[in-house]
């Protein structure tokens, strides 16, 4: 049995191809952004997801001999009353019309669905899928900390915590930016990060598990001049911290004691270590490849959805 999985999100055009036993082949292309932007419009994302998403879907399916089972599509960020972005109708339309022409079932995800299913299959953790547990996503515009439980098809999850203005990756793609760098900045952040001599001590304020980082934002913007490690490495360094102690209180809070973390910002290696080194608690990482956005999770929901038939 293989499942097809299509994911259109804000910056990124995936599609995969998902075979069981964690075996999946995957196309994935990031989105260009303008040099000094700190985003791309949704209706320049649509041009660029239409544009790319067919020859993808051909390379993708061009040495296959056997046909695909189902097909698996984010058509939301979140499984959500009124969640809606229209860079995801891209993929829903290519979706319906692969699951019609192939005469096989179509099944609707969240773009969220996928990241954690992502994780779960990368980070090694099948058993989450038959408890509860806390999914953390940290991403370019999403930083929440979910109650999470599988529900034989997708993801029931409930905010218990988070940012309550920019996101982790906003924060970083802002400080990244200022710096020349270009978006989105995670990689070249982390990059330069590395070579810092020394990270500088932000004050935070955690409530709970919730944070606002507009405030650190401000500091970091009138710190930098130029293309700056030791700044890169405050930044990230500052969000390290902020995670550890939002994810921490929590673990404490639900006394749900497994932990999955995924998204872009969860790629990040200061990042992981300093959660597994702070949090006092099971934590698991999607993969670095797996972290990204992409269609792996959706197509692997897929497969368990279609297996089950």
């Amino acid at each position: 049995m293989t499942t097809l999985g299509i994911d259109t999100s804000n910056y990124t055009t995936s599609a995969a191809l998902y075979k069981g036993g964690g075996e999946y082949d995957m196309r994935r292309r990031i989105l260009d952004v303008k040099s000094g932007s700190r985003g791309i419009r949704q209706s320049d994302a649509v041009f660029i997801h239409n544009r790319e998403l067919p020859g993808m879907l051909e390379e993708l399916m061009a040495d296959r001999n056997a046909g695909i089972t189902a097909v698996g599509v984010s058509k939301r960020p979140r499984s959500a009353e009124g969640s809606y972005m229209p860079v995801f109708t891209v993929g829903h339309g290519y979706a319906r019309a692969a699951a019609a022409a192939a005469g096989v079932p179509l099944y609707e995800f969240s773009h969220q669905d996928g990241h954690i299913m992502a994780g779960i299959l990368s980070g090694g953790c099948t058993e989450l899928l038959g408890e509860p547990f806390l999914s953390v996503h940290i991403s370019g515009g999403t930083t929440e900390i979910l109650r999470t439980e599988y529900n034989g098809y997708n993801f029931d999850c409930t905010i218990i915590g988070g940012t309550l203005d920019i996101s982790a990756g906003q924060l970083i793609d802002r400080v990244g930016v200022a710096m020349g760098l270009k978006f989105p900045c995670g990689a070249e952040l982390e990059r330069l990060a590395e070579s810092a001599d020394k990270a500088y001590k932000l004050p935070f304020s955690v409530k709970g598990s919730y944070v606002n980082l507009s405030g650190a934002e401000t500091k970091l913007l009138r710190m930098i001049s130029g293309a700056d490690p030791d700044i890169a490495r405050t930044a990230v360094c500052y969000i390290r911290d902020v995670l550890a102690l939002m994810i921490g209180n929590a673990v404490l809070e639900t006394g749900l004691k497994k932990v999955l973390i995924a998204g872009g910002v969860a790629s990040n290696s200061v990042i992981r270590s300093g959660i597994i080194e702070r949090v006092d608690a099971e934590v698991h990482f999607a993969s670095r490849e797996l972290s990204t956005d992409n269609a792996v999770g959706v197509a692997c929901l897929a497969y368990m959805a279609a297996d089950r038939i």
